[in-house]
């Protein structure tokens, strides 16, 4: 991919990205950049306007008679009761002055518009790659890391948010620099013309020696950017085993591995980005010393050159600067191009539907839950997870769902949740197909206890009511599913009561604590249908009892569902369902499995 000094978009699949970005920015964002260009294209204009005063308030300081000679000022002189050359100093003065203030008044407008666009424009895309995120199926969650996404909003997007003010920055840069030089042009061609080709050239050769640098500190930028926040979910995120285990050292290392690469890109792109203004600048004064010298030689010597040596001066002092802002633009286009490509394929995640619309009333739910001649596997050439799965379960009904690791439990209780689709088969509730709009409507009727509860770093109130907002808890729902969860007592005997807090991932109570609060917040929903994933396999066997009790006083109009591994967890159940390599190998109630089955009554045996 070749990228030019002249055209850091040359590239077409650079324009793509950069295309593909805009369009996902809002109406009233793109109208924003619209304005900011023309407030781009005055702030030139007040540069020119600045370096164009140079001339006449140089010249009436040095050769005063010259300038009051001048057809203009002798024109307008009168209108001003300016009657000899000594009164033209003060008014050149006030206009020059006045001139430059404005100039930095409107640069520095700009710079704050543009500075406080991109930043607004970068919370934009984060918000809208997180909101797509969170839409995407379960199964596109479960095959990509979660470092890779947070990356991507935390980082990437910030970075590729940030190349649509650099694009306008190189843009603005090109047109102040055309707008000087023209004007150096008129004021002497010949000095104009050389001085901006040899900066041109210069520059040229700096970024065609810096390209490929460049683009391979762009890559190393964006992979060790998602290495480093892999290692901190990692380290953090078992900190437990890592003290227990003292293996605070490796993690460190891990760490080190990715963050110093990252680091090492990150600085050696902005060296690149940097370093050539030293020497332009020493280009620059070497430039103007040369052509004072010549200029001295003419006649008039000295005095008559200033005004011209000022102006180019000044224009040298905006030119070196613009020269500058392009090199670095495109310098940090290419070095973060990869994190641009990242970002746009996470704002390119296809939506839902029904993504707008409100969230649906829960499915009517009267007869009986049935998945028919079931097939399942992630992809077409994985192995078939489920394989011929056929289950009935009637409104009501306690069903257990048993079987060894491997034999399909938790990738049936994923497709009754409506997070997995058949790959072949039906999946119905009274009659009808629950799929596509509908699943979320199912999703509404069914509620899911996992073994593994995810608690927020807030009330016992917040995650019992887990996704609801503060001021629209029903407290008085909140306080019925903690007593169905034998939890009741516990959070009423802390010093905040349901206000305590849970600490983050709920490590202020203990994993029983944890379960129960998790069966609460099923309780909360008031779903028709509870699946319960080996929930009560951290609680004790008093307390599992309970809460089984307090199961089974539920309305008998709810239907249960129980993923045991523990087989005393569905002694109770209606019916059991023994699965094995993704389809139901026996069913019945206990005492008939245990008759009936041998691998149940080994299971039995094991989980004792």
């Amino acid at each position: 991919m070749e990228t030019h000094l002249t055209s850091p978009t040359a590239a077409p699949g650079l324009i793509r990205m950069l295309l593909q970005l805009w369009a996902h920015l809002s109406r009233r964002r793109q109208f924003q950049y619209a304005l900011l260009v023309m407030l781009m294209l005055l702030s030139a204009f007040a540069e020119v306007m600045s370096l164009g005063a140079v001339l006449p308030f140089l010249g009436v300081l040095i050769t005063p008679n010259i300038v009051f000679e001048h057809p203009i000022v002798a024109s307008l002189a009168p209108a001003f009761d300016i009657t000899s050359p000594d009164q033209l100093v003060l008014p050149l003065t006030i206009l020059f002055v006045s001139i430059a203030v404005l100039a930095g008044a409107v640069r520095m407008l700009f710079m704050w518009t543009s500075t406080r666009l991109a930043y607004v424009s970068a919370a934009d895309l984060s918000i809208e790659v997180y909101r797509r995120t969170l839409y995407q199926p379960y199964q596109v969650h479960i095959a990509r890391n979660s470092s890779e996404v947070i990356a991507g909003i935390t980082g990437k997007v910030s970075a590729a948010s940030n190349m649509l003010f650099t694009v306008l920055m190189f843009i603005s840069a090109i047109v102040l620099l055309i707008s000087i030089t023209g004007t150096l042009i008129v004021i002497d061609p010949v000095v104009a013309i050389i001085s901006s080709t040899i900066f041109g050239v210069c520059y040229g050769i700096v970024s065609s020696l810096a390209r490929q640098r460049l683009r391979n500190n762009s890559r190393r930028i964006a992979h060790e950017h998602t290495q480093v926040l892999k290692a901190l979910n990692e380290g953090l995120g078992g900190i437990r085993d890592v003290l227990l285990n003292n293996t605070q050292a490796v993690y460190c290392n891990i760490y080190r591995r990715s963050d110093f690469p990252l680091r090492q890109a990150q600085g050696n792109n902005q060296f690149i980005s940097s370093s050539p203004r030293f020497a332009m600048e020493a280009i620059g004064i070497a430039l103007i010393a040369i052509l004072a010298y010549f200029l001295s030689l003419q006649s008039g010597g000295i005095a008559k050159a200033i005004p011209v040596l000022g102006a180019l001066a000044l224009g040298a002092q905006r030119v070196l600067p613009a020269l500058q802002q392009i090199y670095s633009s495109w310098s940090s286009i290419v070095g973060n191009q990869a994190s641009l490509v990242d970002a746009v394929a996470l704002l390119d995640q296809p939506l839902p539907a029904d993504y707008l619309e409100t969230v649906p009333e829960p499915m009517t739910f009267n007869d009986v839950i049935e998945i028919r001649n079931v097939k399942f596997h992630y992809t077409e050439d994985s192995p078939w997870i489920l394989n011929e799965l056929n289950i009935s379960i009637p409104k009501g009904a306690r069903i257990g769902v048993v079987g060894k690791t491997g034999s399909g439990k938790s990738t049936t209780m994923d497709l009754l949740l409506g997070l997995l689709s058949p790959s072949q088969g039906d999946f119905l509730v009274d009659g009808k197909s629950v799929s596509g709009a509908s699943i979320r409507s199912w999703q509404q009727t069914i509620a899911h206890v996992p073994q593994a509860i995810y608690l927020s770093d807030a009330s016992m109130a917040e995650n019992i009511a887990f996704g609801i907002p503060f001021d629209d808890i029903d407290m008085a729902r909140v306080k019925e599913a903690a007593h169905q969860a034998q939890i009741d007592e516990f959070i009423e005997s802390q010093p905040n009561g349901y206000e305590a807090q849970v600490g983050e991932r709920g490590i202020r109570i203990s994993g029983g604590q944890r379960q129960r609060i998790g069966i609460a917040r099923a309780f909360y929903k008031q779903a028709r249908v509870l699946v319960f994933d080996e929930a009560t396999s951290a609680l004790d066997s008093a307390t599992e009892q309970s809460v089984m009790d307090a199961i089974d006083r539920l309305n008998p109009d709810l239907t249960i569902i129980l993923i045991a591994h523990r087989l005393t967890t569905v002694q109770s159940c209606d019916s059991i369902l023994e699965l094995n390599e993704g389809h139901v190998v026996a069913q019945g109630s206990y005492e008939q499995l245990m008759k009936i089955s041998p691998s149940f009554r080994e299971m039995t045996l094991t989980s004792n």
